[in-house]
Parts: C-alpha cells; sequence; structure tokens
C-alpha cells in the first residue's frame, strides 16, 4: 500500500507499507548515470508505535537531500566505480598492476556489492580492521589449510593449518589510497556526496628505516663484484648515482657526457614491465634528471667505454651511439633484465653473508650524500624524489640529524677503495673459484717454494686425494698450473725488485 504524501511530493515520494509491517520509504532521485535508469533513494522504517512519524520524518529528509543535490545520485557498486576509476587511471603501470591486485584480492571480495551511496567511515575502520587481521579474510573455521599453491594438489609437509597473517600497514594504506582517490571522483561526478574516505581512519605510516649497508658492506660488495669488471662498474655506479635499477639498466651512452669538467648522466628513461613486455617507459615521477659524476666513476665509464669500442671494431663494426651502457651484446642492442640484476645481486650478497637488497644501494647514496654535508633538496634531486624533498626529509630524518653535527669530505673521499684488477693467473692464486683451479693453485705454490720444477709433473694421486678430485680434474689443474706459473713467478720476481730498488 502506497500512502499519499499530498501536492508535489505525490510524484516524488512515497511510503509503502511491506507485508512484514514495516515501512519503506521512497524518493524519486534522477536518472542513474551508470544503469540509465530510474534512481531512488530507499529506507526502510520498521514497524513500531511512532513507525509513521519516524517515515514522515524520512521521507521529508530524502527529498531536502534531492532538492539540496547532496543525495547519490546512483545505485552503483563499489565494484562499478573501481572499474571506471580503473579505466581513467594515469599512473605507471607497475602501479595499475598493483592497484588492480588490491582491488580483486581485498577490495572486492568484501565491499564490491556495496553501493556507493552507503559507505561510510565505520564500514572503511572495520574493513581496515579485518585487513590488519588476516590477509585471507578467513572465517575463522577450524581446519583451515595455507595450501603451497591454488592448483590441484597432494598436500605434504609444505601445506600447513592456517595461521592469520595480517596485511602491512603500508599495503592497507595503499588500498585506503585506492578507495579514497575512487570516491574523489565520484563526489566531483555526484554519484555521492561525500567522501566518506575523508574521514576514516586508515593505520599510520610505519616509521622510515632505510638500513643501507655499512661501508664495510659496501666495499665488500663491491670488491666482490669486481671479479666481473662490467658487474663491478654497475655496481660502483648504482652507488654513487643512487639510480634506480631499471634506471641503470635503460642508460645509453648518448645519455652519457664524459667531457672532463662536464661529466654527467642523462636519465630519461627506465626500463620496466608493461603488461608482459619489457620496454623502455617514463621515469617513476614522470621528470628526466641529470646526474653529476664523480671523478672516479666518470673514468670507469671511459675505461668501459673504451673496452666496448675495441670489442665492437675486433668484430668489424663501429659500437652505436645509442648502444645501451650496460648489456650483454656487444654491439649494445639490448639492456640488462631488472630482475636479473637484482638476482644476481642477492646472489653476491647471500655469498658474503650480507642481507641487503639492491635497492638499499640507493639508501647508501642517500646517506652519505647526507653525511657529506650536501642538502636534502640537491639529494632528492639526484634520487628523483618528488615533493622538493619532502619524501627524502621523512626517509632520512636521522642522517639529517647527524649531519647537521658532522661533517665530511666530498663523496667520492668516502667511496669504498676501487679493488685493484687482478690478472687471471693472480686471480687463481687468490682466489680460485672450481676444483681444478684449487688443484692448479696448489701446483704453483709448490714450484714457487722449490719443492716442484717448473717442468715437472706433480704427483696427481696425492691431488686426488688431498683436493677429493676426479683424475681428469687433477689432470686440468695441472696443466693450467704449468700455463700459469711463469707468469706468477715473473710477477713475484719484478715486485721483488721494485722492492729491492725502492
Amino acid at each position: 500500500m502506497t500512502r499519499a504524501t499530498g501536492g508535489k511530493r505525490r510524484a516524488r515520494g512515497g511510503i509503502d507499507t511491506l507485508p512484514s509491517g514495516a515501512l519503506r520509504v521512497r524518493v524519486y532521485a534522477g536518472i542513474d548515470p551508470v544503469t540509465k535508469r530510474r534512481h531512488y533513494l530507499t529506507e526502510i522504517v520498521p514497524r513500531g508505535p511512532r513507525a509513521d512519524r519516524e517515515a514522515e520524518a524520512a521521507l521529508n529528509r530524502l527529498l531536502a537531500e534531492v532538492d539540496e543535490r547532496r543525495n547519490p545520485r546512483t545505485g552503483a557498486t563499489i565494484d562499478q566505480l573501481l572499474e571506471k576509476y580503473m579505466a581513467q587511471f594515469d599512473g605507471a603501470p607497475n602501479t595499475f598492476e598493483l592497484y588492480t591486485g588490491h582491488i580483486k584480492n581485498h577490495i572486492s571480495p568484501l565491499l564490491g556489492s556495496t553501493k556507493v551511496g552507503y559507505l561510510d567511515p565505520e564500514m572503511l575502520d572495520a574493513l581496515y580492521a579485518e585487513l590488519r587481521r588476516c590477509r585471507l579474510h578467513c572465517k575463522r573455521q577450524r581446519g583451515l589449510i595455507d595450501h603451497r599453491t591454488a592448483r590441484e594438489h597432494t598436500c605434504d609437509e609444505r601445506c600447513k593449518p592456517h595461521r592469520c597473517k595480517p596485511l602491512a600497514r603500508s599495503t592497507v594504506r595503499q588500498i585506503h589510497f585506492i578507495l579514497s582517490g575512487a570516491f574523489r571522483k565520484a563526489k566531483r561526478w555526484r554519484w555521492v556526496a561525500v567522501n566518506p574516505c575523508e574521514m576514516a581512519e586508515p593505520p599510520p605510516a610505519s616509521a622510515p628505516n632505510p638500513q643501507p649497508p655499512t661501508a664495510a658492506e659496501s666495499a665488500a660488495i663491491v670488491s666482490a663484484a669486481w671479479e666481473d669488471p662490467e658487474w663491478g662498474i654497475f655496481v660502483w655506479v648504482a652507488m654513487t648515482t643512487g639510480a634506480r635499477r631499471g634506471e641503470l639498466c635503460a642508460i645509453r651512452w648518448s645519455a652519457v657526457n664524459l667531457e672532463e669538467g662536464r661529466e654527467s648522466i642523462w636519465l630519461r628513461h627506465a626500463v620496466r614491465k608493461e603488461g608482459d613486455v619489457l620496454a623502455e617507459a617514463e621515469l617513476k615521477t614522470h621528470q628526466q634528471r641529470r646526474i653529476a659524476l664523480d671523478a672516479e666513476t666518470a673514468m670507469l665509464l671511459r675505461e668501459l667505454r673504451d673496452r666496448r669500442q675495441q670489442q665492437a671494431r675486433s668484430l668489424g663494426f663501429e659500437l652505436p651511439r645509442d648502444a645501451f651502457v650496460f648489456s650483454h651484446d656487444p654491439d649494445g642492442s639490448t639492456h640488462l633484465r631488472p630482475d636479473g640484476v637484482t638476482q644476481r645481486y642477492e646472489r653476491l650478497v647471500k655469498r658474503l653473508g650480507i642481507h641487503t637488497t639492491i635497492h638499499k644501494l640507493r639508501h647508501y647514496s642517500a646517506t652519505e650524500l647526507i653525511l657529506a654535508g650536501v642538502d636534502v633538496k640537491t639529494v632528492a634531486g639526484r634520487l628523483g624524489h618528488g615533493g622538493g624533498g619532502t619524501t627524502t626529509l621523512k626517509t632520512y630524518t636521522a642522517w639529517v640529524a647527524e649531519a647537521d653535527q658532522r661533517a665530511a669530505g666530498g663523496f667520492a673521499a668516502r667511496m669504498p677503495k676501487r679493488p685493484v684488477e687482478l690478472s687471471e693467473a693472480e686471480r687463481i692464486m687468490s682466489r680460485p673459484r672450481f676444483p681444478y683451479e684449487r688443484v692448479a693453485a696448489d701446483v704453483v705454490s709448490q714450484i714457487l717454494r722449490g719443492e716442484l720444477l717448473l717442468d715437472q709433473s706433480p704427483a696427481l694421486d696425492a691431488m686426488m686425494i688431498r683436493h677429493r678430485v676426479s683424475l681428469a680434474t687433477a689432470k686440468r689443474g695441472a696443466v693450467l698450473a704449468r700455463a700459469s706459473a711463469p707468469n706468477i713467478i715473473a710477477a713475484r720476481r719484478e715486485g721483488q725488485d721494485d722492492l729491492e730498488a725502492g
């Protein structure tokens, strides 16, 4: 049954009595911009002695909202809002993928079917609490299993009883930013009258804790990386410039100025995934930047360029001007893969027993610059931070405070010393990598001590037992020792002559 509301209100809204005895208030609010259908504001008043009075009050309130344009103009759901919001998203491709994953895994399962006009700060606070309780949104049932894979499989010891793990604070805040951005647009589109996210309280951001490698750790990392000179230069440049891994992979020789007194790198692109394909894309902040180089870094890049040019000429072509600086190809036609760089760096530091990541080289660069007395705005410019140094200041506050109390030399003076490049024979003697190299180093040591003549073959049986190798490996080591020993002996004599002359 529909009650008359009198006058102009008769066509705009009314009060219906439901079979349960409750009263339903409906007010026409125009055409829904999403569904293109008639849009009504609806409110249910439970049955009771004051139901009629409460229904009339609700009708008047809804009519006033429509008159003052404070009502939600659509019955669209949050899923529909987010679909339109992400269709207009103008951020980086990796940020788009990140946001899409958060929507699919966390927002849609919990809020997706909720109408945009019904979302309020209480619901958002409950969402954030749930995300901080369990990232899988379990139903608190007994017997749940955390499976190692979503595919069909036979459970083993890797499938364990479910344990609730919260989402990180930073992830919950990213979800808040997604909803806040979507509802900002919804308010501008007049889908809603207010943005509920402005009154919600996401968890506070964690205190910044960059944890860059120490000077001793940095020296160990550079020294170990220098076993492959080109890899050593990559790590060195990452330390001195603070560039992101994708930015380093995208550097071309045409963007490197090695003219004396004007040494710099022009960072214009970064290698990152766009969909499933690696491509040269805009920088993270969409702003190109030049980074000045210290003398040592410039010298290393000159040596690398000369080496690449000589290698290209030996193969019958000239090194292209726009070749990638760091490449596995002689012509520099392809760039390194950022994921491959990360994996190689992780293997390096794991071998050294150092717990760090390649991204923390940016932290190392920033902290060393700040401790050397460089102002925050300049540091922010080198790192590519936006906001005029706000991000840099928040992240490196502890080092800024320390820099106020101490002064230091230039950046190059604080860098670890460049390792001396060893010849192959010297490297085998000091850092043998493989079993046959250990055999060779042992044989050469016997020759230097006079226990074995230069043209005398070692006892292969003894070498097999001492180094626990096969006969073939022992023979290979003996052959390598015979080839390396003359060079090592000559180098030792030259060093002794220099010492006596000094």
